[in-house]
């Protein structure tokens, strides 16, 4: 079904949309549908808006660095080794977590450490 786009109606779109309605609430008053108005809106080339979708990063845990962070000469067997910082600063340091059984670091710089590469995933398929 075609729509006709009168000057009345086009007229209310760009008010509409210069307001900073969206696209479904535009065609609500309208009476045409959002997609209606999404392609009106890139025919006449109105500037486009930032995307009402918010996508927010999962918050990252923070880590007490007094608490979890050691200096090279407080570093022991068990301790995790996973250096943070600038080495050379005051600010360096290493995590000191306990570190898993077997490997250098604890389970959160395990994950970032040992990671299995695709060609590893290959070669599992094509036996």
């Amino acid at each position: 079904m075609a729509i006709d786009w009168t000057a009345e109606r086009t007229n209310a779109l760009i008010a509409l949309w210069n307001e900073g309605l969206s696209t479904a609430e535009i065609g609500r008053r309208l009476g045409v549908t959002k997609n209606a108005v999404v392609g009106k809106v890139h025919r006449l080339g109105l500037p486009k808006r930032q995307s009402p979708i918010s996508v927010k990063p999962a918050p990252k845990p923070k880590r007490d660095v007094k608490k979890s962070s050691v200096r090279m000469e407080a570093l022991r067997p068990g301790m995790c080794c996973w250096p943070e910082g600038e080495p050379g600063t005051d600010e360096f340091h290493f995590c000191g977590q306990q570190s898993v059984p077997g490997k250098p670091y604890c389970e959160e710089h395990c994950a970032r450490a040992y990671v299995k590469s695709s060609r590893d995933s290959r070669s599992s398929k094509a036996a």
